[in-house]
């Protein structure tokens, strides 16, 4: 057995995925506003040794075009909810070794200013930082950006690449590693010959530089993804360094994980550069029994609009009106998220599921393991075996879902060597890879020095380095 990567998947709102949930008797999810509830996670998921805290986050509205949002509202789905990146600061001087996942979408701020503040949090972490790369499914996210509609799903992930472009030059190209000099004596803060301007110009951005920030210890963050469409899966061959995926079963994730490691291998990149975190829901028992017991107490609280509203699915987003229920998934159009349709389907590979099964299929999106320590574990081995590297570990409720992890399964997750029995040190990517930076086979790795001329020597006695 090999250890396998634990992330805890959070979301700084109340309905972030089990809906309904927040109204259980021990759930205190609908405190998000209250930093002390984050702090005190951290802690008790750095006492639980999981690698990060992976903060999923939207900026807009889950619905058609001109959607009515009483659901959301009601429910709390995503709304209200806070920026997690000003969040992670909170965390970061709380915690020694915890990561720190942030998703940030190509639409909601411009690559200077996020690669500058994404550098701010890598130094106050000690280079614990990682960014999750999305592109945004919502309608109303893209109104509330400036856009009439949300651009076509395959453009954004284009768009992406660009945006990928321009954050890795300011963060890999735009210092040299000797630039920052702090030489008291000399009175040399900086080297101004070792800082560059990347004067990036496409499609979408001009960008002159050079990057403010001094170079972190990871330089880029830790690079996580999540799209399981054909456009999506080629992005994460690219750049991911974690995929996030959510299969219905270990056959079809090791199906999508050899395609996208096949395809990592088509760029150049070592397929065994990208970690395959499953998301999963644990409901544990001291028996079979009992555990099934908390299945249906769970179940109870569950809102079936509220994962309606979520899918993004139930309603035509050109009209806003409901599909009938007989429609086939296959025949909906839809130009947010399309992994919840290609899971959905293959949950169901002897029929074409309808959007009439959709509240019993979005319900179960996420893959529950329901028993004792020991069987669930058992199932985790299962899924090791199809390939998968770590767990993205869904909540039930705040903070008990982890509370019960650590009590319940982590001792027997351990002692088949399933989990680690302490933190290694250093970067979140030195502590899941064994080095801080990029290899040199990752796409933001032909950026290092490529600002740079040969040196000339000045009067003064300073290496004269011009900018391109």
């Amino acid at each position: 057995m090999r250890e396998l990567i634990f992330n805890a998947f959070v979301m700084n709102t109340t309905s972030h995925i089990q809906h309904g949930l927040w109204r259980h008797p021990n759930a205190r999810q609908h405190d998000f506003n209250d930093v002390r509830l984050w702090i005190d996670l951290a802690r008790t998921l750095e006492a639980g040794l999981f690698d990060a805290i992976f903060f999923a986050d939207v900026v807009g509205l889950y619905g058609p075009l001109n959607g009515d949002y009483a659901v959301n509202a009601r429910e709390g789905l995503q709304i209200p909810n806070n920026d997690p990146s000003v969040l992670l600061s909170a965390i970061a001087v709380n915690t020694e070794h915890l990561g720190l996942a942030l998703t940030s979408s190509v639409l909601q701020a411009h690559p200077f200013e996020f690669a500058r503040r994404a550098s701010t949090l890598d130094h106050i972490s000690d280079g614990r930082l990682a960014w999750n790369i999305v592109t945004s499914t919502q309608e109303n996210a893209a109104r509330n950006f400036g856009f009439d509609r949300l651009v076509e799903h395959d453009e954004r992930y284009e768009w992406a690449e660009e945006y990928t472009e321009v954050v890795y030059k300011l963060w890999e190209g735009s210092w040299d590693d000797d630039a920052l000099q702090r030489d008291k004596a000399r009175g040399v803060f900086s080297d101004p010959t070792r800082i560059h301007k990347i004067n990036h110009q496409g499609k979408r951005y001009r960008v002159e530089g050079p990057h403010l920030p001094s170079p972190t210890p990871q330089r880029t963050p830790f690079l996580f993804q999540a799209g399981s469409s054909p456009a999506g899966r080629r992005f994460a061959a690219r750049h991911a360094e974690g995929q996030f995926i959510a299969t219905p079963n270990p056959r079809v994730a090791a199906e999508l994980i050899s395609e996208t490691r096949a395809l990592a291998r088509s760029f150049g990149r070592d397929p065994s550069d990208i970690k395959f975190l499953q998301g999963f829901t644990f409901v544990i028992g001291s028996t079979e029994e009992e555990a099934r017991r908390k299945e249906a107490e769970l179940d109870r609280y569950i809102s079936i609009d509220g994962f309606l509203a979520h899918s993004n699915l139930g309603v035509s987003q050109d009209t806003g009106e409901p599909y009938p229920p007989e429609t086939p998934l296959a025949d909906i159009r839809t130009n947010g998220g399309r992994s919840h349709i290609e899971w959905l389907r293959k949950a169901n590979p002897d029929r074409e599921p309808t959007v009439g099964d959709l509240a019993r299929l979005v319900a179960r999106r996420h893959q529950r393991l329901v028993g004792t320590p020991q069987s669930i574990a058992d199932q985790l081995a299962e899924w090791q075996k199809a390939g998968i590297d770590g767990v993205n570990v869904i909540n039930w409720y705040l903070p008990g879902s982890y509370e019960e992890f650590n009590e319940q399964l982590l001792p027997e997750l351990q002692r088949r060597g399933l989990a680690k029995r302490e933190y290694r040190p250093g970067t979140l990517r030195e502590k899941i890879f064994g080095r801080s930076r990029l290899p040199a086979s990752h796409p933001a790795a032909q950026y290092r020095g490529a600002f740079s001329r040969r040196p000339e020597r000045s009067a003064a006695g300073l290496d004269l380095v011009a900018g391109t």
